[in-house]
């Protein structure tokens, strides 16, 4: 059984691979039609080719620029990524369990998460400067009010009954954190990391599009300012790389906990 539950069934390895070579062939008709049409029918200095992107990507990796600028934006993504995570899911808990509190700090909070975000990058640099902190700052606001509503929601939901059984044995905060809150919530932190990959992502990209002298972000603006549209597509691609390669981090996390449990 147990070997069953780790490998999966014929079945489910079978659609597996069946979605697997579903995207890939998608992909190859995607960039096949686009690789096809420009010069043709669209033209190049447009859209570009894919060939051509996937050159600068190489040549990029050979000069090293890559590895500075990528270095320089995961930075800011794993270090406020990490915080906003953390500061979400702390505050979700105290405002959850902090009775009428949460009444009152309600409506503000949902004002701040209603503001249009990408509208403070430019006042994260005049008050923390062009360098990492500003970045940093710009990831965590991207991040905090998803994992925040989610862990709150959940908190919410969770079963009555089971608050009940620790005070009956006369339970304190630390067991119904272990016992109760961390069991009930594990799934939906997890969703909360994966969504926020994408807003993490996108919140490091902005702020070195405001200000800064390196950064993948900064390299899009660079390559638009010159009206390099190969080199704007290039960046544009290894964002969507490293959004897709941390989220599938996050997927083997998940199986090997669901695995466990």
């Amino acid at each position: 059984m147990k070997k069953d539950r780790k490998n999966g069934s014929p079945g489910t390895a079978a659609r597996r691979r069946t979605i697997l070579l579903g995207q890939i062939l998608f992909g190859v008709l995607l960039f096949g039609l686009w690789e096809f049409c420009s010069g043709r029918f669209f033209k190049e200095f447009w859209i570009s080719r894919p060939s051509l992107i996937a050159r600068r990507i190489y040549e990029l990796a050979l000069n090293g620029k890559l590895w500075y600028h990528l270095g320089a934006t995961l930075q800011e993504i794993m270090i406020g990524l990490i915080a906003g995570m953390a500061i979400g899911v702390l505050l979700a808990i105290l405002l959850a369990y902090s009775g009428v509190i949460q009444h009152w700090i309600g409506p503000y909070i949902l004002a701040l998460f209603s503001l249009p975000k990408a509208s403070l990058a430019p006042l994260f640099v005049v008050w923390l400067g062009i360098g990492l902190a500003s970045k940093v700052a710009m990831v965590i606001l991207m991040v905090v009010f998803v994992v925040f509503y989610n862990i709150y929601e959940g908190i919410q939901n969770i079963d009555p009954d089971l608050d009940s059984m620790i005070r009956s044995f006369r339970g304190n905060w630390r067991k119904k954190l272990k016992w109760v809150i961390f069991p009930s919530l594990y799934s939906l932190v997890l969703n909360s990391l994966r969504i926020s990959i994408g807003n993490a992502t996108i919140g490091a990209v902005i702020s070195e599009m405001v200000g800064s002298s390196h950064g993948i972000g900064y390299y899009i603006t660079y390559s638009s300012s010159i009206l390099d549209t190969t080199g704007t597509f290039a960046g544009l691609f290894i964002i969507m790389a490293v959004a897709l390669i941390l989220g599938g981090f996050v997927s083997l996390i998940e199986k090997k906990i669901l695995h466990k449990s």
